[in-house]
């Protein structure tokens, strides 16, 4: 029996302008229709609400910051994922010396991110890492993934995540685009 008589499936569509309208597809008659934005942004906020590494609490700190780092770029990369960018490649290293930890689309633009990682805040914020010689690294990685495309005419920018690892807490994830400008 149906819970909400009022409400039957035959009768809702969900519409991009609206949200909600009353009528059916005549494709398939009886079932919802859904736009794709509309499927789109519920599928993200879904990926990102039942993330396990989004979700799951944080390890105690440890002394291997290899493995922090590590965990902080897979939290990055869910993290990226769930905003509804694709991830292209992890840990580019150019052949100059170069380095970008992820290469995403976001949309029409491709994205270099550095990721910085900290399990506390006693050294200040993970973006005050991103100093004059990792940006140049970062220059350098960019420059050598757009010489393997073979072109410049695209948009492309620099962004760092940030993510912060406290202890029994959920990984906190800031994303701070275009840092080179």
């Amino acid at each position: 029996m149906n819970p909400r008589p009022w409400l039957s499936k035959s009768e809702i569509s969900i519409s991009p302008a609206t949200g909600i309208s009353s009528t059916c597809s005549p494709n398939y008659p009886g079932k919802p229709r859904f736009s794709q934005s509309v499927l789109r942004a519920v599928l993200l906020r879904l990926r990102k609400k039942f993330s396990p590494l989004l979700n799951r609490p944080c390890p105690p700190p440890g002394e291997d910051h290899i493995a922090i780092g590590e965990l902080g770029e897979k939290v990055a990369s869910s993290h990226l994922r769930s905003e509804g960018r694709r991830i292209l490649y992890r840990n580019f290293r150019g052949p100059k010396g170069g380095e970008i930890d992820i290469v995403t689309r976001d949309g029409s633009t491709l994205a270099f991110v550095e990721v910085k990682t900290r399990t506390s805040e006693r050294f200040g914020r993970p973006l005050d890492a991103v100093d004059t010689r990792k940006k140049e690294l970062m220059q350098r990685g960019a420059n050598a993934w757009l010489h393997l495309l073979g072109t410049r005419d695209l948009r492309w920018r620099f962004d760092v995540v940030e993510v912060l690892l406290l202890e029994g807490e959920k990984p906190l994830v800031n994303m701070v685009e275009d840092v080179m400008s």
